[in-house]
């Protein structure tokens, strides 16, 4: 049976739980982690819509290619078109991310993975702690599975960036704060057992709990941070694509160009689980991206995908799997926003319509 001590608490999993019935005031700050995507704005939007204030807001956008001067994986047009929604909203915006980003860490060799880098409030970059990890190898691409020991980038390139950012930051180790996430419980069977209210891993520890004959009951134990708060809320858990797309239209929020481009999804550009018309698609429009994953994926000799073979695992080339799809027919003004740094649209539109993404292909974690 699980062992209680004075700071545990039990939560139970509820997926019931409504947003609505937060009290917002408690909180400090609602810190919302925003990748500009469909799904991260709607959460903002729906926080909104709650009537949370803006002046409690602030956006938290991890740079997946850090800022070292990378250009492997993200859409050129993200940090920007994330820049231009805050203004639109007068909501700050502050960047993190792992020192090298994923290029760093995916061509790690007999190294420590790097320090993560965040933005105080004064914009002053801070180092969030030491990196205490054993030296080691990855020299390889994330691998499309559900499994983040071996899908590294989600953990590493964002999930961990967060969680340091927080435990380093000294404004976030007194009072209560909010974590504000967009994950959607219909995109995935493993998203749609996430709790949709729950203490926040940079201030609790989480653990099943088991009975007396050491089964699990159902029921999550969080072990509180002394002094550290901070609670973690899914508000579009609930959502259907139709919800995330009608309370954009509602706001009248541009979506991000990917979406105008046929992505169903705002990712990275060069996201290992792209389907094959999306890797056809960055192989007819943006060769120089597509040239760069082929040449590691040819260094490293492993590939990003793989196929059974009469019991065996076969390597398959990024350019065998682009060659199962059509590419898009992508618009040439829309390419051009996409794949410019300087994003300079009109963020909130008088005649909003649906993008060519929208309810196309998603193509996102399991």
């Amino acid at each position: 049976m699980t062992k209680l001590n004075e700071h545990d608490v039990f939560v139970p999993v509820s997926m019931s739980y409504r947003p609505e019935d937060i009290d917002y005031s408690q909180y400090e700050k609602v810190l919302i982690a925003f990748s500009g995507g469909k799904d991260s704005v709607a959460a903002f939007l729906s926080l909104l819509k709650l009537g949370v204030p803006a002046s409690k807001m602030e956006f938290h956008h991890h740079l997946i290619d850090g800022a070292e001067g990378s250009e492997l994986m993200d859409w050129p047009c993200t940090e920007s078109y994330c820049e231009a929604i805050a203004n639109a909203f007068g909501i700050p915006i502050y960047y993190s991310w792992k020192h090298g980003g994923f290029e760093g860490e995916m061509c790690r060799e007999n190294d420590a993975t790097a320090p993560v880098l965040y933005e105080d409030v004064d914009k002053t970059v801070k180092v969030a702690g030491k990196s205490t990890s054993k030296l080691n190898t990855r020299r390889k691409f994330p691998q499309v599975s559900a499994d983040l020991s071996v899908r590294w980038c989600s953990s590493y390139i964002k999930i961990m960036v967060m969680q340091k950012m927080i435990c380093n930051e000294p404004r976030f180790q007194q009072g209560k704060y909010l974590v504000v996430t967009g994950e959607r419980g219909s995109e995935s069977t493993q998203r749609s057992k996430y709790a949709v209210f729950e203490p926040h891993a940079s201030s609790a520890k989480k653990r099943k709990v088991l009975d007396s004959d050491g089964k699990e009951t159902g029921d999550l134990l969080y072990t509180r941070h002394l002094t550290r708060h901070v609670d973690h809320l899914r508000p579009v858990h609930a959502f259907s694509e139709q919800d995330v797309w009608d309370i954009l239209q509602e706001f009248g929020v541009n979506p991000h160009p990917a979406y105008w481009l046929g992505w169903g999804r705002t990712s990275c550009l060069t996201c290992i689980f792209g389907s094959p018309h999306q890797w056809s698609t960055i192989r007819k429009y943006m060769p120089e991206r597509f040239s760069a994953i082929r040449d590691y994926e040819q260094e490293f000799d492993s590939t990003i995908h793989h196929k059974k073979v009469k019991k065996e695992t076969v390597k398959v080339s990024i350019d065998e799997f682009a060659d199962k799809g059509t590419p898009y027919e992508c618009d040439k003004f829309w390419l051009d926003v996409a794949m410019s740094t300087d994003y300079q649209e009109d963020i909130i539109l008088a005649d909003w319509e649906l993008p060519p993404g929208a309810f196309a292909e998603s193509c996102g974690p399991t």
